[in-house]
Formats: C-alpha cells, structure tokens, sequence
C-alpha cells in the first residue's frame, strides 16, 4: 500500500466528497438538509472562510477520507486554535494509515496558521477512532454538552 496523499478540496473535487461527506453523516446516523450540505461545501472552498477541508487519495487516486477543521478565537490563547470538525476515512481504507495522515495535515496547517493547539471531538462508542486519537493526542477528559436552539 503507498502512502496517503493529501490535498486541499478544489471545486472539481465536489464529486469526490460529497459521497465521503454522507457516509460520514450516515456513520454518525445523521442527515442534514440539502442546504446544510451545499452550504458547507461552498464554505470550504471560500478563502475568507475559517472552515478548510482535505481529501486523502489512496494509490490509485481514489478519494478514500476528509477532513474538515475551523479556525477560531479562543478565551485560553492569544492566537486561535483550529478545530478538527469532521473526519472520515471510507471503513475498507481504515488501519491504513490515512485518519492519521489527514491530522497531521490538519496540525502541519494549524502550526503554519500559528495556532495554539488543535483539538476535536468523537462518540463515546467509536473505539476505532479512539485507538487513534489515544496514539496521535492527549484525552482531555471533557464531556461535550449541547442545547440546541430553536428558531
């Protein structure tokens, strides 16, 4: 197996990630609005947007993973630090070295940006992704809670 190559999102990729980005909705057993999505895709590729976004290629070309981080202003540091919002790798390409190669993606640009630290969030039952993120990173011991508004 060759190693992961990864890129920044251009418009032509748009078919190549919007099958990762629902079955990554779909791991998650989420949906979202059609316009959740396009609006989205169309802030990833936005340069006056904080929101970027990767793909992983496998050898043969074949968009197998993304990745999805923010940049912004936090009370705990001077500059800004970058969330890792999304990650996904397809589940046959798994073990294969791309979840990392796209964090270290994320944290190469995040140091480049000056960012104070880069940090993310997963379900409480996905013990793949934690094998990772135990190897790759601190647990902080947080719990996420969320009160969603209503219009």
């Amino acid at each position: 197996m060759s190693a992961p190559f990864i890129r920044a999102l251009t418009p032509p990729d748009h078919a190549h990630w919007l099958p990762l980005w629902r079955a990554y909705l779909t791991f998650y057993e989420a949906s979202l609005p059609d316009e959740v999505t396009a609006t989205t895709w169309g802030r990833l590729l936005d340069p006056a947007e904080p929101v970027h976004g990767a793909l992983a290629f496998d050898g043969e070309g074949r968009a197998v993973g993304l990745v999805h981080w923010i940049f912004h202003r936090s009370t705990w540091a001077v500059g800004e630090v970058c969330y890792l919002n999304d990650l996904y790798v397809d589940p046959g390409q798994r073990g294969g070295g791309f979840g990392r190669a796209l964090i270290a993606h994320v944290a190469a640009d995040a140091r480049a940006q000056g960012a104070a630290k880069v940090y993310w969030l997963t379900h409480e039952t996905n013990a793949t992704a934690q094998r990772l993120y135990n190897a790759v990173a601190e647990r902080t011991g947080f719990i996420q809670y969320r009160k969603v508004l209503e219009p």
